[in-house]
């Protein structure tokens, strides 16, 4: 009886009279392997996967109350950062990514931050004059209270699974996960493997528009399919993605963000971007879901780009294990490299506790998706 499929019923029924069995992905994995496959399954309900992983494929919105006499805002600058008008009058849109233009070397994720840790900051904003919104000029100061709404909108927020990159040329290489050291001097993997989210969940199967996550401590929701959305890429035999695949986008509102899950950084000659950390509970509804959540991470590969030829398509060393990236060295070309991680699996842990915390003191939502994400591809290329 306990190996019966569980139905979303079941398993909000059990979260509502406290009795929710929840484990980190890390955990059941080590259950898995002193217990059996059934008898983990048996004893656990909902496993939380989480992410810690750089973006620069974001974008800050910010809702403004209006001004007097008002203004219409086509062009603004944030704290010396550039952005653009939204759909009312005052929504500001912000780039998480940018800032290369010397010497201000800051992007939204600056931003962001800066408004999180309490700092008030200079606007200034540009508009076009119109009979209602006579205003074409504003200058003002903005801090995290006078903000009324605003959101993170993360275009590629959770990456069933990630790559590694190196570097063939001389020197150093940027690249969005940071700089790389050539020839094949050093490498960087973007996933943290088996805990991650999109490989305890293949195809983000169990996450669908409107599915609750939880975003740098805030409780955020999937949009969408995001940007690079591939739902059918080259899988393994057990069903996992063997590259980035399917895509999710997410939302999350602003003033529930934590800073303490989220840092924003500067790639030298690629720009800024944020790391943030994310958790979701993959709910094991029968034992299929159970033994795709318990691979191993000497059974998950990632594959190998070059990143210092700048083309869509890249040249490909193949595929590693997670394993072998997480033992801090692999084989490129047929000669050593040494690599590290280009997220934060100290991050993406504390997110992880939080959320089995949450779920198991019924103070995050548990549901199944209304609908999946879509098969259609949105990783279709730009033909010049």
């Amino acid at each position: 009886m306990a190996l019966q499929p569980r139905s979303e019923a079941d398993l909000r029924d059990r979260q509502g009279r406290g009795q929710l069995r929840v484990s980190t992905a890390l955990a059941f994995r080590q259950q898995v392997a002193a217990a059996g496959l059934e008898a983990a399954y048996a004893a656990t309900d909902v496993v939380v996967a989480s992410n810690a992983e750089f973006t620069d494929q974001a974008s800050l919105v910010l809702n403004l109350g209006p001004s007097d006499p008002p203004i219409r805002i086509r062009r603004f600058q944030l704290d010396g950062v550039g952005g653009w008008g939204g759909h009312g009058s005052t929504d500001l849109v912000l780039p998480i990514g940018g800032g290369l233009v010397e010497p201000l070397r800051r992007g939204g994720a600056q931003v962001l931050t800066a408004l999180l840790a309490g700092q008030e900051l200079d606007l200034s904003a540009r508009g076009d004059a119109t009979a209602l919104h006579p205003r074409r000029e504003l200058d003002s100061r903005l801090d995290l209270d006078r903000i009324g709404s605003g959101r993170l909108l993360l275009h590629r927020g959770i990456v069933e699974n990630g790559l590694v990159a190196v570097s063939s040329a001389e020197g150093l290489t940027p690249s969005p996960y940071g700089p790389l050291l050539g020839p094949y001097g050093t490498a960087l993997y973007s996933c943290s493997g088996a805990a991650s989210i999109g490989l305890a969940m293949p195809g983000l199967a169990l996450l669908g528009p409107g599915s609750p996550v939880l975003v740098a401590g805030a409780l955020g929701w999937v949009s969408g399919p995001g940007s690079g959305h591939q739902p059918q890429p080259r899988r393994l035999a057990s069903g996992h993605a063997r590259s980035p695949g399917a895509v999710a986008a997410l939302t999350v509102e602003l003033h529930g963000l934590r800073s303490e899950w989220l840092r924003a950084c500067f790639f030298e000659g690629h720009g800024s971007a944020l790391l943030v950390a994310i958790a979701a509970p993959v709910p094991l509804i029968n034992l299929a879901v159970a033994r795709q959540c318990a691979a191993l991470d000497q059974a998950l590969e990632a594959p190998v780009l070059d990143f210092s030829i700048p083309r869509r398509i890249r040249p490909s060393f193949g595929a590693v294990s997670y394993s072998q990236l997480l033992a801090g060295q692999i084989q490129v070309d047929g000669q050593p490299v040494a690599c590290a991680p280009a997220h934060s699996p100290r991050l993406a842990a504390s997110i992880a506790e939080e959320l089995v915390s949450q779920l198991q003191e019924g103070r995050f939502p548990l549901r199944l998706p209304l609908v999946p994400l879509p098969n259609r591809p949105a990783l279709v290329p730009l033909e010049v």
